[in-house]
């Protein structure tokens, strides 16, 4: 399973601040001693100041890779860099300072405020007994700043709703300050209002922190009209990169909506149930 994408004419040394890039990935798993391959030969960037969105049905592979790209399972084969380094040539210590990771699932912490879990985004900087600074905690409230969450600093983290509580794990990402942040579905759970609010918070941070932020996602319609790249997996078929419109006019985006019951419109992008 070959990608395709685009502008791939630099080395990843090349590459600018927060760029991902990877080369000849081949994603999957081992189990039982047999090698399961999800996805092969992916060569393809994602670059910084940009939101893109990791599309595709249930089952395809998108949680392996973004497990991949997060060093929280290895790759099959091929290499995956970040700002020109090889990502297993990487610490510990070095990941948590290039990539912030907010996940689904939701944090299993009592008695402590909105304020106190973001700061924990300054653990990989503030030592063994994370003791703040003051630049520490100015960077804190920074973060809580740019996600719009002033009101929710004193609040006790188990009385948030599911918005509430999306926002304040991107703010610990923030705070984290990597140059790289993943998303794993940041807007399930979240009726349609607070969908397209996370994500055209997600499209800001994009562009004010010219970070490198690539989320998965199930919400097509907003995808499709707010993400600036979109990576599609399809069983048996290439990861196809491009933006919502490029998607559309090559006919990746119809393969993967005209379904039974469904018809997909790539003149104005939009999803119609039959």
């Amino acid at each position: 399973m070959e990608t395709t994408a685009n502008n791939l004419t630099q080395a990843p040394s090349e590459r600018v601040q927060g760029g991902i890039s990877l080369r000849s990935l081949s994603i999957g798993y081992t189990a039982k001693n047999n090698r399961k391959v999800v996805a092969d030969n992916i060569t393809a960037d994602i670059m910084p100041g940009k939101l893109t969105c990791l599309i595709g049905p249930n089952g395809v592979g998108k949680s392996t890779l973004l497990r991949t790209l997060s060093a929280f399972q290895p790759p099959l084969g091929g290499d995956i860099f970040i700002n020109g380094k090889p990502i297993s040539q990487l610490s510990d210590r070095d990941l948590s300072r290039l990539i912030g990771v907010v996940l689904t699932s939701k944090p299993d912490v009592q008695n402590m405020t909105v304020f106190e879990l973001i700061a924990l985004g300054r653990s990989p900087y503030t030592g063994f007994w994370g003791t703040l600074n003051a630049e520490d905690k100015q960077i804190v409230e920074d973060s809580i700043r740019m996600v719009g969450i002033e009101s929710l600093r004193e609040r006790m983290v188990q009385t948030l709703s599911d918005g509430e509580r999306q926002k304040m794990m991107i703010a610990k990402a923030l705070a984290q300050q990597t140059p790289v942040i993943y998303l794993d579905e940041p807007t399930a759970f979240l009726d349609y209002p607070s969908k397209v609010e996370m994500l055209q918070l997600l499209h800001q941070l994009s562009r004010e922190t010219q970070k490198t932020i690539f989320l998965s996602t199930h919400d097509m319609e907003l995808a499709l009209q707010i993400a600036d790249t979109l990576w599609l997996m399809l069983p048996g078929s290439a990861v196809a990169i491009g933006s919502p419109r490029e998607l559309a006019d090559d006919g990746s985006l119809g393969r993967f909506l005209n379904k039974k019951g469904m018809h997909f419109d790539p003149q104005t992008m939009s999803i119609r149930v039959e």
